[in-house]
């Protein structure tokens, strides 16, 4: 009879601690946004802004070998809270300085592992930790978004026709479709960032940041239609070679884990960026804040700017005595126009190599004769490299030419962020740190990070960007370019490769391989330098369109890559955006429009009060709407109080230098 007593008291404790239901809120500093937590038989967290809800409860877990669950069944030992504001030093970037201030809760659980939250004024994440001794293989990881109503998205999905039945090869280029959360796309998946509409003005970015030995984020609709569900690639086990030009590795057998990785670790963080306006999304730094400070301590040897690009021309110049192409003329030619226009790099793209080994250089390009021509004339070398070629030895090759004088790479053809692949760029980017050399990660995937951890990474692809004008009749340009500000652009700097010169209207626009056109204005172009984030910016179009085109020119070389100060002035996502930026006591003025023309009034109230600046306008021409190249360039006085009426063309746009 004690037994059976016993037995039964052992049974009623075990239920009641299981059925046991704990909860914890974390506010933001302001108090607007509020985590709640709940921790029963599983772990979810919901989001408010005010009283709206952002996110329904949503549970999360981590799933190891052994069929261990991080999250399930879950017993918590203790939690510890903290409130935090620092700022902290942003070189090559938007701004000068960072400022971080968050509250943060730690939960910690039996099992050797928590779960970190933090709430910041623009937003909230959360990331796991774990503290186990041993090495642990990595199964999988649930994130859900799970939602009260069926909300519109903007989303960017995986479609790659390289591998179509591996839906994890992918270039990360997609214009986005605004669809409802149940009207997900079929077999596929999507990247991420992307975009929520909660129809009252607020939106929230659903994003990654600090993702290390581990695989980028996909998603995928749930079940009910009511959210997203994470997705990963599991790790490459077999490799072949294929994809454009034989020049990607193609995944033919993956293993059923995502990754094996130290037990104890920091996992990337799953980030909801929240805003109540628009603008406010094209000035954020949750990326910046929620990634590992720099690992480079002397960072001196890191110069931004601009370079002259080669492949979107198609090495089309005339007006020259020689045969324009891949060769030692042309590139000298190039070298010579970055050096007359203060263009600090020429990049020398595909085919100055053999593809597959960048040891072996195309006879017609003396490097060597280039490199010293460069140095004469204060211009640095960039060479590309699809990723494959370097890996070969990536080490060997740095060394080799950094010994040559060659200041960075644009590295391409990666299209993959499983955990391998995510390794391998940390990889590159630490061993070209070594050798003081920069890198323009080209055919990449998103960023989440790494370009403040190893600021010599100055630019990434992961965005659609001119280059698709060479081929693709019907993509909407100009409201991808309204729209990447407001998303992709939270992630980090975009190498969409802007400047053309040759500008078509939207009834006119055409794909073309050697003569490529913008859609949009002139101006719409210019604007362009100012609005998108690029230490590293291309000038897409050939030293000949530039040369015509010299005033346009100028005005390009004189808009820096690096800011000290960023203003988002007004915007809409998809529609309109315009950006004020400040280097020194120089601000730069871009504002665009998508195929809507449109009156925006640009309010100056950002600069400094009591103080005259001298503006350099171009704006839309009165014949723009019929004649793109057409624009008007001015110089006014302006100050704090002035207030100015543009009216943007088509596809157009206004940009300014002020000083």
């Amino acid at each position: 009879m004690k037994t059976l007593f016993t037995a039964f008291l052992i049974l009623l404790f075990n239920s009641s601690f299981s059925q046991k239901v704990q909860d914890f809120t974390l506010e933001s500093p302001n108090r607007k946004i509020k985590i709640s937590i709940v921790i029963n038989e599983k772990i979810s967290w919901s989001v408010t802004h005010e009283k709206d809800l952002i996110l329904a409860p949503s549970a999360v877990s981590l799933t190891l070998d052994q069929k261990e669950v991080l999250g399930k069944k879950p017993l918590l030992l203790n939690s510890k809270r903290e409130k935090v504001n620092q700022i902290f030093d942003a070189p090559l970037y938007k701004k000068s300085f960072v400022k971080n201030q968050y509250n943060l809760l730690v939960l910690n659980f039996k099992n050797d592992f928590s779960i970190e939250y933090r709430a910041f004024d623009d937003g909230v994440g959360y990331r796991f930790i774990t503290k186990k001794k041993k090495d642990i293989t990595v199964k999988s990881e649930e994130v859900n978004l799970n939602f009260d109503q069926d909300y519109c998205t903007l989303m960017p999905y995986v479609r790659d026709l390289r591998n179509p039945k591996d839906p994890y090869i992918s270039s990360f280029e997609a214009h986005y479709e605004n669809k409802k959360i149940s009207e997900f796309a079929k077999d596929t998946l999507a990247f991420l960032p992307f975009l929520i509409d909660f129809k009252n003005h607020k939106k929230a970015v659903f994003l990654e940041a600090n993702l290390a030995d581990y695989p980028g984020l996909f998603v995928t609709n749930n079940h009910s239609k009511t959210g997203f569900e994470s997705r990963f690639s599991k790790y490459p086990l077999q490799e072949k070679n294929g994809g454009f030009n034989n020049i990607n590795r193609l995944i033919t057998e993956r293993a059923d884990y995502l990754v094996k990785t130290k037990g104890t670790r920091n996992f990337p963080w799953r980030i909801l960026v929240i805003s109540e306006n628009d603008a406010d999304l094209a000035n954020n730094d949750m990326v910046q804040k929620l990634s590992e400070p720099s690992k480079i301590k002397d960072i001196s040897w890191i110069k931004p700017g601009k370079v002259a690009w080669d492949w979107w021309n198609d090495w089309n110049i005339y007006n020259v005595d020689f045969k324009a192409g891949i060769n030692t003329k042309t590139y000298k030619y190039y070298i010579d126009f970055a050096s007359k226009n203060n263009v600090e790099y020429v990049v020398l793209d595909e085919g100055w190599s053999l593809e597959n080994d960048i040891m072996k250089h195309n006879p017609n390009v003396d490097l060597e004769a280039l490199i010293a021509y460069g140095k004469e004339h204060n211009v640095g070398i960039i060479l590309w490299s699809s990723w494959m070629a370097l890996t070969k030895n990536t080490a060997g090759i740095f060394k080799n030419y950094a010994d040559l004088g060659i200041k960075g790479f644009k590295v391409d053809f990666l299209d993959r962020d499983d955990a391998k692949m995510v390794n391998s760029v940390y990889d590159i980017a630490q061993k070209a740190a070594y050798h003081k050399l920069l890198l323009d990660f080209h055919g990449m995937y998103k960023p989440t990070g790494i370009q403040r951890t190893f600021p010599n990474i100055l630019n990434f692809e992961g965005v659609k960007g001119l280059e698709n004008n060479k081929w693709t009749p019907n993509d909407d340009v100009p409201l991808y370019d309204c729209t990447i500000p407001f998303i992709r652009m939270l992630a980090g700097p975009m190498d969409y490769t802007p400047g053309a010169m040759r500008n078509a209207t939207k009834s006119e626009f055409k794909p073309s391989h050697s003569n490529p056109f913008s859609q949009g204005t002139r101006s719409h172009q210019l604007a362009l330098y100012t609005i998108f984030e690029a230490p590293l910016q291309m000038m897409a179009d050939s030293p000949t369109a530039y040369m015509k085109e010299q005033e346009s020119t100028d005005f390009i070389t004189k808009i820096p890559t690096v800011f000290d100060e960023t203003v988002a002035l007004d915007g809409e996502v998809g529609k309109f955006v315009s950006i004020a930026r400040r280097e020194a006591n120089t601000w730069y003025l871009g504002a665009i429009t998508n195929w809507d023309s449109r009156d925006i009034t640009i309010d100056f109230s950002f600069l400094e009060k009591g103080k005259k600046f001298e503006a350099e306008i171009f704006s839309d021409g009165l014949n723009a709407d019929k004649a793109p190249n057409d624009y008007k360039r001015e110089v006014i006085i302006v100050d704090s109080n002035t207030k100015l009426k543009y009216r943007l063309a088509s596809g157009g746009g206004v940009s300014m230098i002020i000083k």
